[in-house]
């Protein structure tokens, strides 16, 4: 079943709707978020995490690949106005003229292929001083999604070769923690990590 299909009931799911509180909260966590900031969500889907970051920021970009997910964000996301604006468009294909403060995701990078290509193009639409914060899954056996693997690329991300990725893509106080743990009946337990990292200002490089 694709992702349009999947769409309406999406958020019906009380396991999604705690893991995108829980990458929310730690995103908060991790980086003072205000009002003056635009933030870009790649793979937003129906605007779980969006809509949790929302309050926080002064606007977001909502870029996904699904025509159907989009819809039911913007029907979601009503009440934010301006604020929001979803954009259909594949990471890798997004062309702007705007810089981000921030570019969040949640569950989104093991469906593109090359890692390395994926954080330098991040790297590109951050601003000096800006942050990336991507939540995924940490190392599993290929049982987690429970409509099979196609589109799937990667089982988890393992640390050490993921902030060496994002270390040569150009960012900088680069972290990486589990910050929740989905439970499915009659499997194991899947850490969800969040990477944490920042481009350096400029006016701090030339101090």
């Amino acid at each position: 079943m694709s992702f349009d299909e999947r769409a309406r009931t999406w958020d019906a799911s009380k396991r999604r709707q705690a893991l995108a509180e829980s990458v929310a909260e730690a995103i908060r966590d991790r980086f003072a978020l205000d009002s003056s900031m635009l933030l870009l969500d790649v793979g937003a889907g129906t605007g779980l995490l969006t809509r949790r970051l929302l309050p926080s920021v002064g606007k977001m970009v909502a870029l996904d690949t699904s025509t159907g997910m989009l819809e039911q964000l913007r029907a979601n996301l009503m009440e934010f106005g301006e604020k929001i604006e979803a954009v259909h468009s594949d990471i890798m294909a997004f062309e702007t003229t705007e810089t981000f403060d921030g570019i969040v995701s949640s569950m989104t990078l093991h469906h593109i292929p090359n890692t390395d290509a994926l954080l330098r193009k991040l790297h590109g639409l951050v601003r000096p001083g800006g942050f990336i914060a991507l939540a995924d899954l940490a190392p599993e056996d290929g049982t987690f999604h429970d409509h099979g693997n196609e589109g799937v690329w990667h089982f988890g991300f393992e640390e050490k070769s993921l902030k060496e990725s994002a270390k040569k893509a150009g960012f900088s106080e680069i972290s990486y923690r589990i910050v929740h743990r989905v439970q499915k009946c009659g499997k194991r337990r899947y850490d969800i990590f969040l990477l944490g990292a920042r481009i350096k200002d400029r006016a701090q490089d030339s101090k």
